[in-house]
């Protein structure tokens, strides 16, 4: 598994998408192909979305489903549902996932859990079916993806603080994805306003307008 993949399925593949997806991979005879096709169809759908380009998230999205369909295992597809959502959630887009719900009668509890988390909506009950990064403190997830599902969801629920966000603009500038930046700097810029810190507004949108210049 390449370094991106492992990247982008910490997140919510820990909760089992990965384990199921890639189950025998290490071992003989080799898996079926449509689990390393959707494994690497979903890889690359999150990827190409976070950096923006929305036309090769949408052809791989549809590439995932076509496969986890062959299987006639809808828990298999809610979870990778679930998973795309979760990059609408690090670039600050709404948290309801309508291509989960039709599926979600045969999801498993902890992608259910999941699915109210990524709509600000989580219980006590559900937080010990989260993955492990979305139980932690944001400064302690380690992987880059969580962390922004994580701030994304605590900017829904009220609970982000400045720090989050300084910390959240800094994880999507690191991997180069613009999607999440864009959003992320705008929460900053939005909050310079408020203050009345002109210079610092300005400064934030030279870094927008860099990252949107063609």
């Amino acid at each position: 598994m390449n370094r991106t993949a492992a990247r982008l399925f910490t997140g919510l593949m820990a909760a089992g998408l990965m384990a199921t997806l890639l189950a025998g991979c290490s071992s003989t005879p080799p898996p079926p192909d449509w689990q390393m096709a959707a494994r690497i169809s979903l890889d690359r759908a999150a990827e190409a979305w976070l950096q923006g380009n929305e036309r090769v998230a949408d052809a791989e999205m549809q590439r995932v489903r076509r496969e986890l369909r062959s299987t006639g295992q809808p828990a298999l597809l809610a979870r990778a549902e679930l998973h795309h959502c979760a990059t609408r959630v690090a670039a600050l887009q709404a948290g309801d996932c309508p291509a989960f719900e039709p599926l979600a009668a045969d999801a498993a509890p902890a992608d259910q859990a999941y699915a109210r988390y990524l709509k600000g909506q989580a219980t006590e009950a559900d937080r010990a079916l989260l993955p492990p990064a979305q139980r932690q403190p944001l400064a302690d997830v380690a992987d880059p993806f969580s962390r922004l599902v994580a701030a994304g969801v605590r900017l829904q629920t009220g609970q982000i603080t400045p720090a989050d966000v300084a910390q959240a603009v800094d994880t999507a500038s690191a991997q180069g994805w613009r999607r999440p930046l864009l959003a992320w700097l705008g929460v900053q810029r939005q909050r310079a306003l408020q203050a009345g810190d002109g210079p610092e507004a300005a400064r934030l949108q030279r870094r927008m307008d860099l990252v949107t210049a063609r």
